[in-house]
């Protein structure tokens, strides 16, 4: 069995497609689709289920993925601390894995000008907000790209934790044109607004409870109770539920910055007009103020005056 089996598995799973997750690790769709086999193969069962699409978990799937995911995890936890250390002015990163994606490329890119230059390194994501927090405070990372909303407090040292806002975004609610449903199809627009006139279940897209997105929606869908959903597939991966929602699976929130192509292109719609339903989000950047290596000062104070304020303590 090969590491790269596990990240295969763990891909597909996060965008539910063979060619998202064949062209993520960067080989081609029939080699992909070797390699998973391979694994399944390896264990003896079953891990995919190829009749449905997008593919979906069998039973012995949905029982190997968290055994997947930390088995990658102690994998490179174990090379980073038996291994060498990063080399001099490599600056570390935590990130939510969207943000890696939506805002880390182009904000990093924007640094870098006027003979600026920075080496960077992306820690793996450790899945969830807490996990990927620790990083910071562990002093493993020097600086931890999140998403922010007073929905979902930090509770982080004022003096050791400061933070910048270096970008926005909007957690909307969206669905494809056509939703599939036990019962025969549904309109995916304003979906929601009638699932609450009307009373009806709607197919609900979650992130579980151990993301940063699932902790906003379960406090967010608290506040209105009348909306009755029934969940058909859980991800904490952004990519991987705007990829069942193009389907048709269900109704899901999506941070507007990674979905607008397809939002545009009318893959996906607006499943609500009422703005009560969208989370105005602030995507920040916290340093560990103890790491005063040239590099990551030299990042930060680029970082500020890019951002044109001052670095604020968290509340």
């Amino acid at each position: 069995m090969e590491i790269k089996w596990l990240e295969d598995f763990v891909s597909l799973v996060d965008t539910s497609s063979f060619s998202r997750a064949a062209e993520q690790r960067n080989v081609t769709q029939p080699a992909f689709s070797r390699r998973i086999k391979q694994l399944e193969t390896w264990l003896g069962t079953i891990l995919i289920s190829r009749a449905t699409l997008p593919p979906e978990l069998t039973p012995a799937g949905q029982q190997f993925l968290p055994v997947a995911r930390e088995t990658i995890r102690t994998y490179y936890g174990l090379r980073e601390t038996l291994g060498p250390s990063a080399g001099p002015g490599l600056i570390r990163f935590a990130a939510l894995h969207t943000l890696t994606v939506t805002v880390f490329p182009e904000w990093l890119g924007k640094l870098q000008t006027e003979g600026r230059s920075f080496s960077t390194s992306l820690l793996p994501d450790r899945g969830g907000i807490e996990a990927n927090l620790d990083a910071l405070v562990a002093d493993e990372a020097d600086f931890f790209l999140t998403y922010a909303h007073p929905i979902v407090p930090f509770h982080l040292d004022r003096s050791r934790f400061p933070y910048l806002t270096i970008a926005g975004d909007r957690l909307i609610p969206l669905a494809a044109p056509l939703l599939h449903t036990d019962t025969g199809t549904l309109s995916g627009k304003g979906i929601l607004d009638r699932a609450i006139t009307s009373g009806i279940q709607v197919p609900y897209l979650s992130y579980g409870l151990n993301s940063f997105f699932g902790i906003a929606l379960l406090r967010l869908l608290a506040q209105r109770p009348s909306f009755r959903k029934r969940v058909t597939h859980e991800n904490t991966i952004s990519a991987g539920l705007m990829s069942m929602a193009i389907s048709g699976a269900g109704l899901c929130w999506l941070p507007e910055r990674l979905v607008h192509e397809d939002i545009r292109a009318g893959r996906l719609v607006p499943a609500s007009d009422d703005s009560r339903w969208t989370l105005d989000l602030d995507v920040r950047l916290y340093r560990h103020s103890g790491n005063r290596v040239g590099a990551v000062e030299a990042l930060w104070r680029a970082a500020s005056e890019r951002a044109g304020q001052p670095p604020v303590t968290p509340s």
